[in-house]
């Protein structure tokens, strides 16, 4: 790439890669080139994964094939967002891929946060805080709203958790009251609390 094509900027993590062109022939012209490259090594481009996508935001409106990408756990798509001056305009963005939340929700799942009925509301944030504050950290850098369902859900299993280990608490409605003053108590206990202090029931 550096050799054949120095102004074309590209990025790379392993095996995957986004080549970055300003127009389809360019795109045409290094997707060839690269082809052929693999090839005289004895590779080949992934079918499933080797494509052109058209960057569509508010500038660029053509339509093509392909208009998203997925690039280490984010999908890149066109999405609405607020300028400087408070405006919604359509920009070229990332935000967490739907394959990466189904990943961290079966991640969350498998912790059983509502049957830990043994531990203390502090061990049970002494677990997962580095977890989800490491979620927070990496896929919430960019559209951190995508993750909001995600965060909700672990809320709702600490709901759960509550109406488990206090009998006073097993009805919803007590419950949901225990965690909202919970949160609003001690903002800082759980990681998730700084941007979402509310459960999701609808899961």
């Amino acid at each position: 790439m550096v050799r054949d094509f120095p102004t074309v900027p590209f990025e790379r993590y392993a095996d995957d890669a986004v080549v970055h062109c300003v127009t389809e022939r360019q795109a045409r012209q290094v997707l060839a080139a690269l082809s052929d490259r693999m090839a005289e090594v004895g590779l080949r481009l992934h079918p499933a994964k080797t494509r052109i996508v058209y960057c569509q935001d508010g500038l660029r409106r053509g339509s093509y094939e392909h208009t998203s990408f997925t690039f280490l756990g984010f999908r890149f798509q066109q999405r609405q967002m607020r300028d400087r001056n408070g405006r919604i305009r359509w920009s070229f963005r990332p935000a967490v891929s739907r394959d990466a939340l189904k990943r961290l929700g079966e991640e969350v799942r498998s912790w059983r946060l509502h049957r830990r009925v043994n531990l203390t509301v502090e061990e049970l944030a002494q677990r997962i805080n580095p977890i989800v504050a490491g979620w927070m950290q990496y896929y919430g850098r960019f559209y951190r709203s995508a993750l909001y369902p995600l965060l909700m859900r672990i809320n709702a299993y600490l709901v759960r958790w509550l109406r488990n280990k206090y009998r006073r608490f097993r009805a919803m409605r007590k419950a949901i009251a225990a965690f909202q003053r919970a949160a609003k108590r001690r903002p800082g206990m759980f990681a998730q609390w700084r941007w979402v202090s509310s459960p999701s029931l609808a899961w």
